[in-house]
């Protein structure tokens, strides 16, 4: 068949990486349409797209304009799709002029009609997210950035700039953040509490965020720093200064820290910040720190650090693993002999190094794009290896949406997996909240139900609280209803893969946290 490629070009028009997927994963899921994508026009995106056979001219473009890009089966469902995305992009409340607040042409523009705002989110490419920030902070605002691919030595630049500022750099790369109930980037909608959040990891923060909520404790603030910030070049530069403000805030009772794979040497430094009681949840933490200061509680797993927070609150913690105990045990009753191995496919990267850290303990090395140890690295990986995929890397979402966004993107790889006779589970996570896709278990579940019917076990980890858009107890009973087994945390989602690889139901039961 024959694909028809159009794009049509937006000239001096802005709009936020979150907008462009969503415009993008919109096109995509429309008949007769092969790919589509929003995206800014710098000299990286163009390129590609001349690569995949638009003819585009480079030199009559710039970083100021927005392309919007389509391959479909016709003309006609090509143009389309390119009216839905401007409709989509331009029209009601993203249209300034029809109702919508203005969008100012730069940040001193938008101070003058906001003079109350004290945060800036930056959410352009790379290459110019520092100039942003910086502008940002000489203005007197915090920095939420929301863009990824900044060079580390602009991170520190800009961190150590906020230190003399008085103020909070978060970012690059910073996935979520929560003040006041307000929030930024992805956000679960969270009951307000006493637990402070301090995250170099989005999915992270998230993640512990949600199962308080959920075990009934409430959040006062969740302040995102960008994974790198606690590794030995930039030095906890944003923990340290997000550690300060909890410390500071008459709202906050407790500090939870998290963060996959850092410094440990940045680590038994931050801990000995606050004065507040904290835990610190350092995912796959490669040696106990070495700290003996009172009231800190240091974990490996995100899950162990909601536990010990509850722990610290004087509350008690339930057992994750009694919703989906039955179902693991048939499960496994049915899987045939020759399946042996664990397949990930994650959209969200703590909770893939969350799954490897835990189930690696009973299965042994786990290969992944992401690995927890350098030795099982993806391309080392040996025939009938265990897997874990995050499939929100650059290598999957250059040119493509982000997993999160757009729950179609891991489609392919999740049905390969029923033509694999030596998979016996597939662990997916589905993140729920403000910017993810407003129906995961809608586009997902459908094809859990064909791997499910192949004789592979699907475990599901829905990442989410009630108050979330999509409705956490309707995704989680529509994956229930095609045998998926639904775990409450990434913790019990490894516990579970494990289980059923080593065909023994019991390493699910008890609840472990270390």
């Amino acid at each position: 068949m024959s694909m028809k490629r159009r794009f049509c070009i937006h000239r001096d028009v802005y709009k936020d990486s979150v907008c462009l997927l969503e415009a993008g994963r919109m096109m995509r899921e429309l008949k007769g349409v092969f790919w589509a994508s929003a995206l800014v026009a710098t000299t990286a995106n163009t390129t590609a797209l001349v690569k995949d056979g638009f003819l585009l001219d480079i030199s009559e473009v710039n970083a100021n304009d927005l392309v919007i890009a389509v391959c479909a089966d016709s003309e006609a469902t090509a143009g389309g799709a390119l009216e839905a995305a401007a409709r989509l992009l331009f029209s009601s409340g993203n249209d300034p002029g029809i109702g919508a607040p203005a969008v100012e042409a730069d940040l001193l523009s938008a101070l003058k009609t906001r003079p109350l705002a004290n945060v800036a989110v930056i959410s352009v490419p790379g290459e110019y997210a520092t100039l942003e920030a910086q502008k940002a902070l000489t203005a007197g605002l915090h920095v939420f950035i929301f863009s990824d691919n900044v060079p580390i030595a602009d991170e520190i630049a800009l961190k150590r700039r906020a230190l003399e500022l008085g103020r909070l750099v978060m970012g690059p790369g910073a996935g979520t953040a929560l003040f006041g109930g307000a929030g930024l980037g992805f956000a679960n909608r969270l009951t307000e509490g006493p637990v402070g959040v301090v995250a170099a990891s989005g999915t992270g923060a998230q993640e512990v965020a949600s199962l308080l909520d959920r075990w009934g404790v409430g959040i006062s603030h969740i302040i995102g720093v960008g994974g790198r910030d606690m590794s030995d070049e930039v030095g906890g530069l944003g923990v340290e200064a997000a550690i300060r403000a909890l410390d500071a805030d008459d709202r906050t009772r407790a500090i939870l820290l998290v963060s996959k794979p850092s410094s440990s040497e940045v680590a038994e430094r931050l801990v000995l910040v606050p004065n507040k009681p904290m835990v610190a949840a350092l995912i796959g933490l490669e040696r106990p720190l070495a700290t003996n200061r009172s009231g800190v509680t240091v974990c490996d797993t995100l899950e162990g650090g909601a536990v010990e927070m509850l722990r610290l609150l004087g509350k008690s913690s339930p057992d994750p693993a009694v919703s989906y105990i039955d179902t693991l045990v048939a499960a496994a009753e049915r899987l045939p002999v020759g399946r042996k191995r664990l397949v990930g496919l994650f959209s969200g990267g703590t909770l893939c190094y969350e799954v490897m850290t835990v189930a690696a303990r009973f299965l042994g090395p786990i290969y992944s794009n992401i690995p927890i140890d350098k030795r099982w690295s993806l391309g080392d990986a040996p025939p009938g290896s265990h897997i874990c995929l995050d499939l929100g890397e650059e290598e999957y979402t250059k040119g493509n949406p982000h997993p999160v966004i757009d729950a179609a993107a891991r489609l392919e790889l999740l049905e390969r997996q029923a033509n694999d006779p030596s998979v016996a589970a597939v662990v997916l996570d589905v993140i729920l909240g403000d910017g993810a896709h407003h129906d995961p278990a809608g586009v997902l579940a459908p094809a859990a139900d064909r791997i499910v019917r192949s004789g592979v076990a699907v475990i599901v980890h829905v990442l989410g609280t009630p108050r979330d858009p999509q409705g956490l107890a309707a995704q989680c009973k529509r994956f229930e209803d095609v045998g998926c087994i639904v775990t409450a945390s990434a913790t019990r989602a490894a516990l579970a893969g494990a289980a059923l690889v080593l065909r023994d139901p019991a390493l699910a039961g008890p609840l472990r946290t270390t």
